[in-house]
């Protein structure tokens, strides 16, 4: 099976802060921020619902979306988080099936 690497958006409630990562893991990922294993943006403003992600081939790809997202204005990505997630579910348990 190929690699696949994934852009995730994580926020702290609906509209509230928000992160944009690059892994190649994303369950694993998510469950470090969720349990706070490193110290920083996500621990420290309690980002932890996984809202959003995309998933790519290559690093590359998703290295190039990754800096894309981070970019754009606010408004913008909470309309993309809301095109496929409109209330802004946890899709952790989703990802972990």
């Amino acid at each position: 099976m190929e690699k696949q690497f994934y852009v995730y958006i994580l926020a702290s409630k609906k509209r509230g802060f928000l992160y944009i990562g690059l892994t190649s893991n994303l369950p694993k990922r998510v469950w470090e921020h969720r349990n706070a294993v490193a110290d920083g943006h996500t621990k420290k403003y309690g980002i932890k619902r996984l809202v959003y992600f995309e998933v790519f081939d290559t690093f590359e790809t998703a290295g190039h979306r990754e800096k894309q997202l981070k970019r754009w204005r606010r408004k913008w990505k909470d309309e993309l988080i809301e095109a496929s997630n409109p209330d802004w579910n946890e899709l952790y348990y989703e990802i972990c099936k």
